[in-house]
C-alpha cells in the first residue's frame, strides 16, 4: 500500500512495483486517514509511508497503522531535510522497519528502483518453508565465552526499534562501553545518536579517529566509514576505515567485530539485531574464534531475519531471544566489574 499525498510519487512507485510479478499495489491513499480505512478491508504486507502529509502526518499515523495491522511492515519514505531525518529516525524507533530517501526530481532511476524493490522483498518476510521451527528449539546454542569487557551491536533493517528495546533494558549503573554499527544514510546518523542517547540514558558519541572507548559510553559508527578499534597501551581508541567489504555496507559491522575481537582478545559480547543481508557474519566468526560470545535476535521479533540468521543456524549464538530478553541475558554474563 502506498500512503503519500503526492500523486506524482504514488504514480512513479506504482509503475516501479506493478512491473514485478511478485508484487501488487493493493491500495494507494493520499492521506493517512484513507490508509487506515483501507486496512479495514485489505491485507497488506508492506506500507510505503510518507511522513509529511496534510491532516494526520505519518508520525501520528504510524502507531495506528501498526496497531490496525500488526504483521504489516512499514517502509518510511523520507525527505532529504534535517527535519525529515529527525522524523524518520523517530519513526524507525517507533516501529517502522526501514527507510528510503525520497529522491530529488529525476532521481527515480533504475538504481533507486532496484533498492526499493529489494527492501520491499526483504520486508515481505520469509517464505513458509524458511520459517524457523516454533514447537521445539531447532538450533544448537553455544556456551558463553570469555567475560566481556565491551558490548558490540550490529543492526540494520528494523534495528533501530530493536536497539531502543535493548538499550532501555540496560540499567544506568551498567558500565561497560557499548559500540553500535547501524546501517543508515549518513545524514541520519547524528539524529540516530541522539535517539540512542535518550533511550540508554548515557552519553552517545560518533566515533572518529582517536576517540577513546570509555566505560559508561556509547560509540556509534559514522555514516561515511567503518568504526574500528585499536589497543594503545592500556587504552582503546576508535579509528575509521574506508575499505570495501563483502556486504557492501558502509558502515559495516564486520570491521567493528573483527578489530574488537583482536583488541580485546575475545572479551567481547557481540549482538546481531534485525537486519537485511549477512553483514556481521565474518566478524562474528572472529569474535567466536578469539573466545568471545555472540547473541542473536529471534526470528519472530525481527523485521528482517537476515543478519542474525547465519549465527543462529550455525549454532554460534549463546542466546537467541527478543531484544529485551537478549539484554538481560548479555548483562547476566558480564560479571560484577561491569557495574558501577
Amino acid at each position: 500500500m502506498l500512503v503519500d499525498d503526492s500523486l506524482t510519487v504514488r504514480t512513479v512507485f506504482s509503475r516501479m512495483i506493478e512491473r514485478e510479478n511478485d508484487m501488487t499495489i493493493v491500495a494507494a491513499a493520499s492521506t493517512a486517514e484513507r490508509g487506515l480505512e483501507e486496512l479495514k478491508t485489505k491485507f497488506v504486507d508492506v506500507i510505503l509511508l510518507d511522513l509529511e502529509m496534510p491532516g494526520m502526518g505519518g508520525i501520528e499515523a504510524l502507531p495506528k497503522l501498526l496497531k490496525a495491522s500488526p504483521r504489516t511492515k512499514v517502509l518510511v519514505i523520507s525527505s532529504l531535510t534535517a527535519e525529515g531525518a529527525e522524523h524518520t529516525v523517530k519513526a524507525l524507533q517507533m516501529g517502522a522497519a526501514d527507510t528510503m530517501l525520497k529522491p530529488r526530481p529525476g532521481g527515480f532511476n533504475d538504481e533507486y528502483r532496484d533498492q526499493l524493490l529489494a527492501k520491499i522483498r526483504a520486508l515481505k518476510g520469509l517464505a513458509p518453508h524458511e520459517q524457523p521451527e516454533r514447537k521445539a528449539p531447532k538450533f544448537a546454542q553455544r556456551r558463553v565465552g570469555k567475560r566481556p569487557q565491551v558490548l558490540a551491536i550490529g543492526a540494520s533493517t528494523g534495528g533501530i526499534h530493536a536497539l531502543g528495546l535493548f538499550l532501555r533494558q540496560v540499567p544506568k549503573n551498567f558500565d561497560l562501553p557499548i559500540l553500535i554499527t547501524q546501517h543508515l544514510p549518513a545524514s541520519f546518523i547524528p539524529v540516530f545518536a541522539k535517539q540512542m542517547e535518550m533511550a540508554a540514558g548515557r552519553e552517545a558519541v560518533l566515533a572518529d579517529e582517536g576517540t577513546e572507548v570509555t566505560r559508561g559510553r556509547i560509540l556509534i559508527a559514522p555514516g561515511h566509514g567503518h568504526m574500528v578499534v585499536r589497543r594503545k597501551g592500556t587504552r582503546y581508541v576508535t579509528d575509521l576505515a574506508f575499505h570495501p567489504v563483502k556486504s557492501g555496507c558502509t558502515p559495516s559491522v564486520d570491521p567493528m567485530f573483527e578489530t574488537l575481537a583482536e583488541a580485546y582478545e575475545g572479551k567481547v559480547a557481540g549482538i546481531l539485531l534485525s537486519g537485511m543481508g549477512r553483514d556481521g557474519t565474518e566478524g562474528a566468526d572472529a569474535i567466536i574464534n578469539a573466545g568471545g560470545s555472540m547473541y542473536a535476535q529471534s526470528a519472530d521479533t525481527c523485521a528482517v531475519w537476515g543478519m542474525p540468521r547465519d549465527i543462529t543456524e550455525r549454532g554460534l549464538a549463546s542466546a537467541v531471544l527478543p531484544p529485551e530478553e537478549l539484554a538481560d541475558r548479555v548483562l547476566s554474563t558480564a560479571g560484577a566489574d561491569a557495574w558501577r
